[in-house]
């Protein structure tokens, strides 16, 4: 890997289609994030922002890039130590405040639900999500806490888990 990684964005307001700047509560909120070779993100500021409700925004963006680069990382460790990963989901969640006078996230939680393969390591599975967060480079860029709150389960526990509960 090299030692350096560029990356670039191109983001339009497309508000401007809507009219000026002219009063904080009258202008559009609505932008496209253009990058080079990939479907557009059209996106919005946040509903409580003014923004469209309907569209990504970047605090949505945000958490969803932790999440992400977590599951990455997480998912590249597991290939490595042949942990068989055969599901993942995260429901992440990200808190705002306002601290000493500016809006900022204050944390960020990960809640990956990991499924492996029966025979593999669950121990190593679980330990291997604090090696995921030492690694993602984007919680590492982050000025806030990112935490983790994993849960691993083997295929067969939880395939045995969903019979008793339907039965």
């Amino acid at each position: 890997m090299t030692a350096e990684h560029h990356y670039r964005a191109t983001t339009i307001w497309t508000g401007a289609s809507k009219g000026a700047t002219t009063s904080y509560d009258a202008y559009s909120r609505e932008y496209i994030v253009a990058i080079d070779g990939k479907l557009c993100i059209v996106g919005s500021a946040d509903a409580c922002f003014r923004g469209n409700p309907s569209l990504h925004n970047p605090e949505d963006l945000l958490v969803s890039s932790l999440s992400a680069c977590h599951m990455l990382s997480y998912l590249a460790l597991c290939a490595q130590a042949g942990i068989r990963v055969v599901s993942y989901v995260d429901e992440v969640e990200g808190q705002m405040a306002n601290q000493q006078g500016k809006v900022r996230f204050t944390e960020v939680m990960l809640k990956p639900r990991v499924t492996i393969e029966l025979g593999d390591s669950l121990e190593r599975a679980q330990d291997l999500h604090h090696e995921a967060h030492e690694v993602c480079f984007i919680a590492n860029s982050m000025a806030f806490p990112v935490r983790h709150q994993p849960t691993v389960l083997v295929a067969e526990e939880e395939y045995e888990f969903d019979q008793m509960r339907t039965a």
